[in-house]
């Protein structure tokens, strides 16, 4: 065989890997129900991840999802082989934003779990001692990346809780346009 068919060959037999790879990837997330994505923090501590997959953690209130929120999701699950989101609970909003959220804690964890990039959503509750409880639910996750965007006011938090699991940093660069307090803004929103 020449060295120009085995190019080729290699080639072609990477493209179908490619091709079988995002064929499974849609279907598993196509029939899967969303709604087993979504886990209560509590079952936190009886899952198992593969420790041969790179787990990426991530987390945000997500409100009013938005470009940039689907922009830093995609970026955080390119760098590892699951995804693992930590949804801010109603109060925690409200106490930090000082307003409702305009979509429930179950609505916003709805429809991040719909997302293909998203492996599992985590339901926090309001967290009464923030710095003990959060080192606490990244060493159940053991993530291999920690992803967060610049100008996170938690940065120091995550960096610190990063070397205690030995987890790499995944800084994401925030978009400026958009924000879902922006979006409230520009946008008139009637609710109850």
């Amino acid at each position: 065989m020449s060295f120009l068919s085995v190019t080729i060959s290699t080639l072609c037999f990477w493209v179908v890997c490619s091709v079988i790879n995002c064929v499974l990837f849609m279907l598993y997330n196509c029939t899967m129900d969303f709604h087993q994505k979504i886990v209560p923090l509590s079952r936190v501590e009886e899952m198992k991840f593969d420790k041969k997959k790179k787990t990426v953690l991530a987390g945000g209130c997500f409100d009013i999802l938005h470009y940039g929120h689907l922009y830093f999701i995609q970026k955080a699950r390119s760098a590892g082989d699951l995804l693992i989101l930590l949804l801010e609970s109603d109060a925690f909003i409200q106490n930090i934003k000082k307003k409702k959220p305009v979509h429930t804690q179950q609505q916003r964890a709805e429809l991040l779990a719909a997302l293909g990039y998203v492996d599992y959503v985590v339901l926090l509750p309001l967290l009464r001692k923030p710095d003990e409880e959060y080192e606490k639910i990244v060493r159940q996750i053991n993530p291999s990346i920690i992803a967060y965007t610049t100008g996170d006011i938690q940065e120091d938090h995550k960096k610190k809780f990063a070397q205690k699991v030995h987890a790499d940093i995944l800084l994401i660069p925030y978009l400026e346009s958009f924000s879902s307090s922006q979006l409230i803004t520009y946008a008139p929103i009637f609710r109850d």
